[in-house]
């Protein structure tokens, strides 16, 4: 993973990611989405390096007092986070107050491939004052990204559209994604008449007037879409619904996701964790609607929109179960559908395609221990009825009975959870959580399978004979083992140790 060098403001919804807010001046640097077809994270951005900050940024707020630009920052900028997840700054110019909201709407009849970019100007000074809030920016890179990003290699086009809009996109045909930008009254649009493999600059400005002792609002409106007319489209529905409703709905939804500790500390760093996982974990494709999960929707990490089952089962569901379990189901047998076919074979493109060979067995294991998790937590016992659900179970099952040792009751395994091979075949870690699936099979499949199943007692008592390893004075537990004498003790930080209590493999 490169960790940004910026501290970025970041929002989104299931549809699109703003990851890059510059905290210095509020600009969008970068805006993503998930395309199915690509079975990559489609991004657009002012230049190939925007994820150090430098360049143009893809747009940003300018503002002008009686035609002269202020710089937002010159007097200090605060960032607070809204209900946890909506990046807000309040600035101060003279006179005026301005405060910045952006959000992507999220909730009923708010949720789709949007932003809104919220301006609310008070003045606080006895006299009228004209003003002109703009976004300006430049489209200077688009790229594909699964891993690593690929630019896109046909020119950048800008072009004023219908009703106002700047539309931003590829001049190839047909294109993967395009932009529209609107704002909710009249405004003047400036755009280049080319398309070209340099940067393409625009604008599009309002121009207001801030009452003495009085407040105006502004709202800019982005939307994505696979191509330019339904883009346009969706900003026709931003505005209709109006950004005021579009927030108001967007809090409600978050607030419902809210987690409560009792301590208020604990509580943020929860919640914002909790967000992040729900959003940034999990993605609606651009092409097709459909959620996948992904390791991360964040253009710096570098697993990005690719997934192990354990990854997407254990941290990613358990997370977004937390606060919604009517999406948790909907990811699971989703999961299920994409990667059912071979549970634990290795790591995953979005869309179920295999990425990268290579057996962990806990994969298999993670599908068993997420539906019993999500029965626990939703008292929805008829999840196994899925036929897909179902499938998926008895095929983990078959799958890890094959990897049973032919003397011993314990699983072999190529490469650990982090996808670093394995020193020796049988792990610890894995065998653990074997262990805890097993217990599952035994309570879900039908009853001639179940009887099949081996009786996981046997496994942690394998456990504790083959993994408890003398060192010096003490005992100590191995990583890993090959059943002849040899063992490791460099421990996975994926597939750490620490985790065994949570899967009743030894006492805390």
């Amino acid at each position: 993973m490169h960790l940004p060098s910026v501290p970025w403001q970041l929002t989104g919804n299931h549809w699109l990611t703003l990851p890059c807010i510059n905290p210095t001046d509020g600009a969008i640097h970068a805006l993503g989405v998930l395309h199915r077809g690509a079975r990559a994270a489609i991004e657009f951005a002012g230049s190939p390096d925007f994820m150090s900050g430098q360049g143009t940024p893809l747009m940003g707020p300018v503002l002008r007092v009686d035609g002269e630009i202020r710089v937002l920052a010159a007097e200090g900028i605060a960032w607070e986070r809204a209900v946890g997840w909506l990046p807000t700054f309040t600035c101060t110019i003279g006179s005026l107050v301005v405060r910045g909201t952006l959000f992507a709407p999220y909730g009923r009849d708010a949720d789709m491939a949007g932003a809104v970019y919220t301006f609310a100007v008070e003045n606080r000074g006895p006299t009228d004052v004209d003003l002109e809030i703009a976004l300006e920016g430049a489209l200077g890179h688009r790229q594909q990204r699964v891993r690593t990003p690929r630019p896109f290699d046909d020119d950048h086009l800008v072009s004023v559209g219908p009703d106002e809009l700047l539309l931003l996109e590829g001049a190839a045909i047909p294109g993967l994604a395009a932009i529209a930008i609107g704002c909710d009254g009249p405004a003047t649009l400036e755009a280049p008449t080319a398309a070209s493999r340099e940067a393409r600059p625009f604008a599009i400005r309002r121009a207001i007037v801030a009452p003495a002792n009085g407040a105006v609002q502004v709202a800019f409106y982005i939307a994505v879409g696979p191509e330019r007319d339904g883009a346009q489209a969706t900003v026709a529905v931003l505005r209709r619904r109006g950004w005021r409703a579009l927030l108001t709905a967007t809090r409600e939804a978050l607030l419902a996701l809210e987690q409560t500790t009792g301590s208020d500390v604990m509580d943020r760093i929860v919640n914002r964790n909790l967000l992040f996982a729900y959003f940034y974990g999990v993605g609606r494709g651009l092409d097709d609607a459909h959620y996948y999960l992904v390791r991360s929707r964040a253009p710096w990490h570098s697993m990005g929109c690719t997934v192990r089952d354990w990854e997407a089962l254990m941290w990613t569901l358990p997370a977004v179960q937390l606060a919604d379990t009517g999406l948790a189901r909907e990811l699971l047998v989703r999961a299920c559908e994409l990667h059912g076919y071979a549970p634990g074979q290795g790591v995953h493109y979005i869309d179920g395609t295999l990425f990268q060979p290579g057996f962990s067995i806990e994969g298999p294991a993670a599908f068993a221990i997420a539906t019993d998790r999500y029965i626990r937590d939703s008292e929805d016992d008829q999840i196994v009825e899925d036929p897909v659900v179902a499938d998926t179970l008895y095929l983990a099952s078959e799958d890890i009975t094959a990897r049973r040792d032919e003397r011993v009751p314990l699983y072999s395994t190529e490469v650990m959870p982090s996808g670093a091979p394995a020193k020796y075949p049988f792990t610890l870690h894995g065998n653990a959580v074997v262990a805890l699936a097993l217990d599952v099979f035994r309570r879900t499949l039908d009853e001639e399978a179940a009887a099949g199943i081996e009786d996981p007692a046997a496994v942690r008592a394998a456990i504790r004979r083959h993994f408890a390893v003398d060192r010096g004075e003490k005992a100590r537990l191995a990583v890993a083992v090959d059943l002849t004498g040899n063992a490791s003790l460099d421990d996975d930080a994926v597939g750490s140790l620490l985790w065994l209590p949570l899967y009743e493999a030894l006492d805390r």
